[in-house]
């Protein structure tokens, strides 16, 4: 392929250009697994290209090592393009990973087919990342949060997700009925800003949290809370 500025010969599709400084593409998508990633380059609509990433996994002391490797070589790919977005979807360890080693905004994508679903959004507002740590995402007056670690670990998965601003915990009820299989937790349809209700149960006590999102309706809030559960679920905690 060629620059379309200046028309240098370019190493792989949608590089940017080093001759003339210009990028030649818009966006990247990013679908991640643990053992491989697909990196596509898009310009507008157009499919410019795709590159596969691969390692093999370590176990014990080296797994450290071979993730930042494989997040390291996926960031390189990205780089390479210059993007002005780059979307996500996949294994929620590679995706903190590589987002740790470049300093693109990413945003979330769902979908069987995450290339497609990036092409229907254009021109769709995407959603902001919140670039701070679950413990800075958690305040408000109530303190206490229900079902001692187990519960911590239910409000950080959420915290921990990228369109989440902010946790605000509320009262624990302890009249509910009661659940089986310790800490459950839920969130619940978004409201018309886009913003969800934790709901963490333990036993017959439930805590109700409200989590504001960067979603600015409900039809964006219901992808986000889709995310959350499935995080949840992922974690083992999913009511």
């Amino acid at each position: 392929m060629q620059c379309r500025e200046c028309a240098a010969d370019l190493d792989r599709p949608g590089d940017y250009c080093l001759v003339c400084r210009t990028a030649n593409a818009d966006v990247v998508v990013l679908d991640l697994d643990r053992d491989r990633a697909r990196v596509t380059t898009l310009s507008g609509e157009e499919i410019l290209g795709a590159r596969v990433v691969t390692t093999t996994p370590e176990d014990g002391e080296l797994s450290g090592v071979e993730l930042r490797n494989f997040a390291g070589q996926v960031a390189d790919e990205v780089h390479r393009k210059r993007p002005e977005e780059v979307y996500v979807t996949g294994d929620r360890t590679v995706i903190d990973a590589v987002r740790s080693q470049f300093h693109y905004e990413c945003f979330r994508v769902k979908g069987d087919d995450p290339v497609e679903r990036v092409i229907e959004r254009q021109g769709e507002p995407a959603l902001d990342v919140v670039e701070a740590s679950a413990a800075e995402k958690i305040g408000g007056t109530h303190s206490t949060l229900i079902g001692n670690r187990d519960g911590k670990r239910a409000i950080e998965t959420v915290a921990g997700h990228p369109h989440v601003k902010k946790i605000i915990p509320g009262p624990i009820d302890a009249g509910g009925s009661s659940a089986r299989g310790g800490v459950r937790a839920k969130a619940t349809r978004a409201d018309e800003g886009g913003n969800v209700r934790l709901l963490i149960r333990d036993g017959s006590s439930v805590q109700e949290n409200r989590v504001v999102t960067t979603a600015g309706d409900r039809e964006l809030g219901e992808h986000v809370r889709a995310d959350l559960n499935e995080a949840l679920n992922e974690a083992d905690l999913a009511e």
